[in-house]
């Protein structure tokens, strides 16, 4: 299986491993909102999460219902070992292109 991922997919995962037990839909999304500065729509990220539990980066379990969401219980996620390995390849890929663009930057 192939690490290679996108931008998008790479904040997402990285927002799954820092929300840690409570990782879900809504702190999931803040946490890629955070990152980005920018609202983010729960259908990306959903979609997103649904594309990187397919490829083996995510798993899923379904939690208790709420009274606070009308009864329909919440999805949480957390990393796999194939999504730990791709967060560590690609965060790699993204320091050692930022520190060689970092001087250029702040001219």
């Amino acid at each position: 299986m192939s690490s290679q991922i996108g931008v998008f997919e790479l904040l997402v995962l990285m927002a799954v491993s820092s929300c840690g037990k409570d990782a879900y839909g809504v702190p999931i999304r803040q946490a890629v909102e955070a990152s980005r500065g920018r609202e983010v729509s729960s259908g990306a990220v959903h979609t997103t999460l649904e594309r990187l539990a397919r490829r083996g980066f995510v798993t899923s379990r379904v939690g208790e219902a709420t009274p606070a969401r009308g009864g329909r219980p919440r999805r949480y996620y957390r990393l796999t070992r194939a999504g730990e390995l791709a967060v560590r390849h690609n965060y790699g890929a993204v320091q050692h292109l930022a520190g060689r663009l970092a001087a250029k930057l702040t001219r």
